[in-house]
């Protein structure tokens, strides 16, 4: 299992992980608003501001306060130390 850093010590896994979006986009709203109404939101910004939505296999929505791309290079980051 491959741990990713979702800032200020939140780990995700990333066999579960099905996408990383930014929140600005009407659609990614409503998703988060529906995972806050049903109990699958995750708030990992520690009180900051929202800059990337992750979306689990679960249908778990977790909020980070990282950008999209760092989780993106922190999870390239992490594959290549197992290989």
């Amino acid at each position: 299992m491959k741990l990713i850093n979702i800032g200020f010590g939140n780990l995700v896994s990333s066999d579960r992980l099905i996408a990383v979006v930014a929140p600005d986009s009407a659609p990614v709203k409503r998703i988060v608003s529906e995972a806050r109404g049903s109990g699958l939101l995750i708030d990992a910004t520690c009180g900051r501001k929202c800059k990337s939505v992750l979306v689990c296999e679960s249908n778990h929505v977790v909020l980070s306060a990282v950008t999209c791309e760092t989780i993106q290079g922190r999870a390239e980051e992490s594959e290549g130390k197992d290989e």
